[in-house]
């Protein structure tokens, strides 16, 4: 609800219109750049003609970070008195009044002083949000709701101000403001970040290089895990489809022959090479017969390579191939090269050839056969 007389009209009206979006900065630790890369894409939007304006930033007293809000529209601030002391908080109603098209809005888990009308800024952002404006934000992971205790076991900080892992889960977009933990000590000592009188308590306390690198690690797969969920949605049709994946996904196709075990070897290379994962897939058509066994030992040796197997059926192997190659989510397809003569290809048509001609966004690679290789040649 609205604090002054006629604002509570005014703002159920606005309810009714889209919901706005949120876009999140996410870092690690204090200093990492979170307000600086939230300020320069506000500075972007505004060279692009988009209606950005401050809410509320916070600047810590870092000259870059306040150079990049010159220039940008900073709206008035709600100012509260408590316990005999002056306060400057989000002020709400004068960002809904304002209605721009975004609001930067830094420290999403803040607390807010007594006296305004809700108790954290992300509940405030909620009510922007709720009336059709788009905000852009700023949050530590430590300040995870889910990661509180995780946190405080690395840290041995009970962090105090959290934010529901649903806001974070819900976003729009999040992007992961990252630096090197060297770097942001580096920062740091050169008083970038603190005070130079609170340098030596930060180094031996929250800011151990330990303790910077399992929250870094702590942002990474937050961030992996948004990116996971959001491909989940594309999968289910909730999304509009794009070619992305969070890792190499290599599928090797194979038959029970020789070259099977070569294929499930250069698959395993392949992930390695790249640190990503691979499959092998069998094909079995409805007129095939035999072959039980063996594929049975290619199952084994992929498992035992780390890898996973599937079975499936089908009339077409071809089809079958692209058809789970695109449910994984597959960056590489390898095949083994065909045994069947120039002829029979023409007339028959190419497997290998079909599959390449369908697939987007995926690279084939063909091992070759050696059993096909011509005999050396004698002097």
């Amino acid at each position: 609800m609205a604090e002054d007389g006629g604002g509570d009209e005014v703002y159920s009206l606005r309810t009714l219109r889209r919901r706005g979006k949120i876009k999140v900065f996410l870092g690690y630790a204090p200093g990492v750049g979170k307000t600086f890369s939230m300020l320069a894409e506000a500075q972007r939007r505004c060279s692009r003609g988009e209606d950005v304006v401050v809410g509320f930033v916070e600047t810590h007293g870092r000259q870059e970070t306040a150079e990049l809000v010159e220039g940008l529209e900073k709206l008035p601030l709600k100012h509260i008195t408590y316990r005999g002391k002056e306060f400057e908080e989000l002020d709400t109603d004068a960002v809904i009044a304002r209605r721009p098209e975004w609001v930067l809005v830094d420290e999403l888990a803040h607390t807010n002083i007594p006296g305004a009308r809700h108790e954290k800024r992300w509940q405030s952002v909620a009510e922007i949000q709720a009336a059709g404006i788009n905000v852009i934000t700023t949050v530590n992971i430590q300040h995870v709701e889910s990661l509180n205790d995780t946190v405080y076991d690395i840290t041995g900080v009970r962090v105090q101000e959290t934010v529901p892992d649903a806001v974070i889960d819900t976003a729009d977009e999040v992007v992961l403001v990252d630096l090197t933990t060297a770097a942001l000590l580096n920062r740091l000592r050169r008083g970038v970040v603190y005070d130079l009188d609170k340098i030596p308590g930060a180094l031996a306390n929250f800011f151990k290089r330990e303790n910077l690198v399992a929250l870094r690690e702590l942002a990474l797969r937050k961030t992996a895990e948004e990116v996971d969920e959001f491909l989940e949605r594309i999968t289910q049709g909730e999304e509009p489809l794009h070619p992305w994946a969070t890792e190499e996904r290599v599928l090797v196709c194979v038959r029970p022959n020789q070259v099977a075990s070569k294929l499930v070897r250069r698959g395993h290379r392949l992930a390695k090479r790249f640190q990503g994962r691979f499959w092998v897939l069998h094909v079995r058509t409805h007129t095939q017969l035999g072959g039980g066994r063996e594929v049975d030992r290619i199952f084994e040796l992929a498992r035992e390579l780390g890898g996973e197997a599937a079975e499936v059926e089908g009339d077409s192997v071809a089809e079958e191939i692209l058809r789970y190659a695109r449910e994984l989510r597959a960056t590489y397809i390898v095949l083994g090269q065909s045994r069947r003569s120039r002829t029979s290809e023409i007339v028959r048509g190419s497997r290998i050839a079909h599959i390449i001609r369908e697939v987007d966004h995926i690279d084939v690679l063909v091992v070759a056969d050696p059993s096909k290789s011509p005999p050396p040649s004698v002097d």
